[in-house]
């Protein structure tokens, strides 16, 4: 398999570690997100993503899958073992949901592009698009603090979705000097998740294009 990743972003280390947690080997393929206007701009990877984001997952029989969930849900399908999704369906749903207020409620509005859209189509000051990236992170983890239920990880005694989740948006928040002093429970996840090896080797200061 073949990954199209950017050591920063959030996204793509979701992928990172979903690979990792299922054990699954794969050659990286950087796309650098900010350099030149952004590599993924570039025709060769719109070819690839007509979207222009990462990552982008090409599937051992060359089929080239896009979106982090998606592409999680594939592994999950296709690779099981250990599962990312529990049975129980109130519990699946439960972890989705996690898994959704980060993927589909946090990460959106601070996304490398909507960040970049503030600042050069909306002439906001750099300390005005600071403000807006902590107030929707500290929005959606008020609420995830809340729901989650650390036995260690966000959803009992085995890691989820929403861990893999989680962990990305909290190395951004911490990058972008978020205060995290009012989410134990979140950051006491983080710890948990990061001690294992999967989570360990998906760490963006560890990826081949790190800076």
């Amino acid at each position: 398999m073949k990954l199209y990743s950017y050591f920063r972003s959030s996204a793509a280390y979701r992928a990172r570690i979903a690979l990792a947690v299922k054990g699954l080997s794969y050659d990286t393929v950087s796309v650098h997100l900010v350099k030149d206007g952004g590599h993924n701009r570039r025709p060769e990877f719109r070819a690839i993503n007509p979207q222009m984001r990462v990552p982008a997952l090409v599937t051992e029989n060359g089929e080239v899958l896009i979106q982090s969930l998606a592409i999680i849900e594939y592994l999950e399908e296709t690779h099981p073992h250990p599962p990312l999704l529990p049975r129980d369906p109130i519990a699946r749903a439960k972890v989705r949901a996690l898994a959704q207020i980060i993927a589909c409620d946090i990460h959106p509005l601070n996304n490398v592009g909507p960040l970049r859209y503030l600042k050069n189509q909306m002439g906001q000051e750099q300390r005005a698009i600071d403000d807006w990236y902590h107030h929707w992170v500290v929005e959606g983890f008020t609420a995830l603090e809340a729901l989650i239920e650390p036995a260690p990880y966000t959803c009992g005694k085995d890691v989820s979705l929403a861990d893999i989740c989680l962990v990305p948006q909290v190395y951004n928040a911490r990058r972008l000097k978020v205060p995290l002093d009012a989410f134990p429970k979140i950051t006491g996840v983080e710890a948990a998740c990061l001690a294992l090896p999967a989570f360990d080797r998906a760490r963006p200061e560890r990826q081949p294009d790190a800076e």
